[in-house]
């Protein structure tokens, strides 16, 4: 389970996150919806270790990762994908897979062929150069990367990011499928709130930094208000 409790964040002079909380937990997964600039991905970067917060905590489990180097919230069983897919174009996609084994205890055989198993599309280009792949192909590459560590928690920064309809649907029913089958706990950060709301648990929006509303997420699709400030979903 992670849990953020009043988490601030500030670049300078800009309060980038305002005593945010939330809880996310096994098995589920967990939606921050907002604008550009609510502070979704500064969230991610703050679990992650990658900004440091001027007060709050951030727990995984009964550990705070606080001021924790990144690559130790790694070793605890945490996985970022960041916005932006960021496969190394120059690599092949098996050389990728294998960045993402390196700081863990799996074996790499047996990874490999798990992740090719869930994501066949990178079975069939193993081999390729990733610059070759299209966007849809280079996100799966991207959360299989970090899911042949084997975390236990999985951060994902706009995953549906400049990809075509279908492919999000997919995309999307993929990350539940995998949420659910390997007992995940899944903070998705989505600017596409339709998509998210369909596949998550919970949801969380975020407008300036500041939680404006949490719960289940048909409550919070079902909001007018949020609909209409936040998600832009009134038809």
């Amino acid at each position: 389970m992670i849990r953020v409790d009043n988490l601030s964040v500030s670049y300078g002079a800009v309060k980038a996150l305002r005593n945010v909380s939330l809880q996310a937990s096994p098995g589920l997964i967990t939606a921050v919806l907002g604008a550009n600039g609510a502070g979704k991905t500064t969230l991610l970067r703050a679990i992650s270790g990658l900004v440091t917060p001027q007060s709050g905590n951030i727990l995984l489990g009964e550990k705070s990762l606080l001021r924790m180097p990144t690559e130790n919230i790694c070793r605890l069983g945490l996985a970022h994908v960041p916005e932006g897919r960021g496969v190394i174009a120059e690599l092949t996609v098996e050389d990728n897979l294998r960045l993402g084994a390196l700081a863990s205890k799996v074996n790499l055989a047996e990874g490999l062929e798990t992740q090719y198993a869930q994501f066949p599309a990178l079975a069939d280009r193993r081999k390729k150069y990733c610059a070759t792949l299209s966007g849809g192909e280079r996100q799966m590459l991207a959360m299989a990367r970090a899911l042949i560590a084997q975390p236990k928690v999985l951060l994902l920064d706009e995953p549906s990011l400049g990809l075509a309809p279908l492919v999000t649907s997919e995309l999307m029913k993929l990350i539940l499928q995998l949420c659910e089958s390997e007992n995940l706990t899944v903070i998705l950060v989505e600017q596409n709130a339709k998509s998210a709301l369909r596949i998550a648990h919970n949801a969380v929006v975020l407008h300036l930094g500041a939680v404006v509303a949490s719960g289940d997420a048909k409550t919070v699709a079902d909001d007018e208000d949020l609909r209409r400030y936040y998600l832009g979903l009134v038809e």
